[in-house]
């Protein structure tokens, strides 16, 4: 890993794929293609860019290069899995001959993401080089997923979309249990760590259902209190907290990347009163909904982030 000098954080381009400043091309919430399809367009070299809101993962199987993240330059040989969380800059130089596949997701569509408490959040809140070592189960299963979510990205099948996030997340998952072998640390997570990463799996599934505390420490087998106690300790919130913050989350995913009233968006999240989800939603960010979106879409649209128009919800993914 070398260092290298880049610009103010300002003047790194934003993109939701690179190159690309149409604001169409923010319909979509997952996405893959090949690396030579993209980078061959530009020399083999992607300039130092970010994403707003997407997680992307880069599966090198032929060639080599750098990956440029910030100021460091970190080198990648066959066969490595390289990641990137949103709003990182970064950039890469590839060899000619290089080979594989790039997936951008939406970060919120992943069970446990960047900055989540526990081993994983932390693995995923920073941008990695992780070397799959040849001849494991591990690193077979974690490229047999990449390449399954690829060959499903050129179907029409249905379900393809639930198939495609569950084999990055399980590529993801894999991958930070390696990079944590190499580190010489010991099992990912204690009991809670494992408790903090199995209840963000349940919330991911079951927010919209508007559980209480207590479904989720039955869940667990443990008591509210203790659930309580534990959440609190890592993550400084209490578990009522902390489901509320996901369900934000996934109000502010709705009204940002679909077209959908208020009322319609409150009723896909499970609240049968439209004014109970805006007292909620200000409750929490201190402006309704509707604001919400409008001030959103004004920032990111005036950059070419997200488009201000058109059904995301009926195509979730589009090809590129």
């Amino acid at each position: 890993m070398t260092k290298r000098n880049s610009g103010p954080t300002s003047i790194i381009p934003t993109y939701e794929l690179y190159g690309e400043d149409d604001a169409a091309s923010a319909q979509f919430r997952l996405h893959c293609e090949t690396i030579p399809s993209r980078s061959s367009l530009h020399h083999w070299e992607i300039g130092l860019h970010r994403h707003e809101y997407f997680f992307q993962i880069l599966l090198i199987t032929r060639g080599s290069g750098d990956a440029v993240y910030g100021d460091q330059i970190v080198r990648f040989e066959p066969v490595s899995v390289l990641t990137v969380p949103p709003s990182v800059g970064h950039g890469f130089r590839f060899s000619p001959d290089i080979d594989g596949f790039v997936f951008t997701i939406l970060a919120n569509r992943l069970p446990v993401r960047p900055g989540d408490p526990g081993a994983i959040g932390a693995f995923l809140s920073q941008p990695r080089v992780t070397r799959l070592t040849e001849q494991t189960a591990e690193s077979d299963l974690i490229r047999s997923n990449l390449e399954r979510v690829a060959a499903e990205w050129n179907t029409r099948l249905s379900g393809r979309s639930v198939l495609m996030e569950t084999g990055l997340a399980t590529a993801l998952v894999l991958t930070a249990r390696i990079a944590a072998q190499e580190a010489d640390e010991v099992e990912i997570g204690g009991d809670n760590d494992r408790r903090i990463e199995a209840l963000l799996a349940l919330l991911h599934r079951e927010v919209r259902q508007h559980r209480p505390a207590s479904f989720y420490a039955n869940a667990l087998g443990i008591s509210t209190t203790h659930l309580n106690r534990v959440v609190k300790a890592k993550t400084g919130l209490s578990t009522q907290d902390l489901i509320a913050r996901r369900l934000l989350e996934e109000a502010q995913r709705e009204l940002l990347f679909t077209p959908d009233s208020v009322q319609e968006v409150a009723f896909r999240l499970g609240f049968a009163d439209p004014a109970y989800f805006s007292r909620f939603f200000t409750r929490q960010t201190g402006v309704t909904p509707r604001n919400w979106k409008r001030q959103e879409q004004r920032r990111l649209g005036s950059r070419g982030e997200v488009a201000p128009s058109g059904n995301a919800a009926s195509h979730p993914i589009t090809a590129r």
